[in-house]
């Protein structure tokens, strides 16, 4: 019977309200299992972008990461918000340990490519690219390994991978060897049919379902990274996935009834 491992991955909104952070990161360190924390960014990244006259370019949406946004990503991400977050957790006593995808080669990552686009310093990554038995030896160690959205090329070079993307491969990493359960933690009950309507819950949807709510534009367009990453986790041998509350991580965890539970 395989070891039970959560990876929970929580975003920016969560991130810039240091009350909720710090409610969130208590519930976190009381989970008993094992556990590995992904995080994104928040609004720093941008503020400080902003007071240094450095424009931040998007296209459909998307961050064009050039040179010198990935300097300050790197730095906001897997520097302050990172050991932000795992000094939290030490005076909570768990032991926590900050990495970027470069440290110790975890996560390698590859150049965007695009037809039309340059996206700058982005990284794209899949299951192959987490280096798993390192993973499963910290996790052995009883750490309590804390990603930021920062992989590398092992070539020198840094990317601003998306951090919804990160949680997902490395659940389908670890799947082989843990019984891994990937949670999504945002500011929503779970995947609303009505964005305004916290009880307009939807508890299960299947990739089937997802097509037809996206096609009938019932979803956000803020959800569909998160889906779309959460569908590649269960199609590639994650045991649950869900996306809940992030308020409601120890009901979850104890009662596996909050929020929507993505299935094949």
């Amino acid at each position: 019977m395989k070891e039970k491992l959560y990876i929970i991955k929580i975003g920016g909104a969560l991130i810039d309200d240091e009350e909720l952070l710090e409610q969130f990161l208590k519930q976190f360190s009381e989970i008993q299992e094992k556990k590995i924390l992904v995080h994104g960014g928040g609004k720093l990244a941008t503020t400080l972008a902003d007071k240094l006259g450095i424009e931040q370019k998007l296209v459909n949406g998307r961050r064009i990461t050039d040179k010198d946004t990935l300097d300050i990503v790197a730095m906001v991400y897997a520097g302050g918000i990172n050991k932000n977050i795992v000094a939290k957790l030490q005076q909570k006593k768990c032991k926590a340990i900050g990495f970027s995808g470069a440290d110790a080669n975890l996560i390698k990552a590859k150049k965007r490519e695009h037809a039309e686009i340059d996206f700058g310093f982005v990284g794209d990554i899949s299951e192959k690219s987490v280096n798993r038995k390192l993973i499963s030896k910290l996790l052995k160690l009883k750490l309590v390994p804390v990603f930021s959205a920062i992989t590398h090329d092992k070539k020198g070079h840094l990317f601003n991978t998306n951090a919804d993307t990160i949680a997902s491969v490395i659940a389908q990493a670890l799947s082989i060897k843990y019984d891994v359960e990937l949670l999504y933690c945002f500011d929503k009950e779970g995947v609303l049919e009505d964005v305004n309507n916290p009880e307009s819950i939807i508890k299960n949807i299947s990739e089937e379902e997802f097509s037809t709510l996206k096609e009938d534009g019932k979803l956000h367009k803020g959800i569909l990274p998160k889906l779309e990453n959460a569908l590649g986790a269960v199609k590639n041998n994650v045991n649950k996935v869900f996306l809940i509350k992030e308020t409601e991580l120890k009901n979850h965890i104890e009662n596996h009834h909050a929020g929507t539970e993505i299935c094949l």
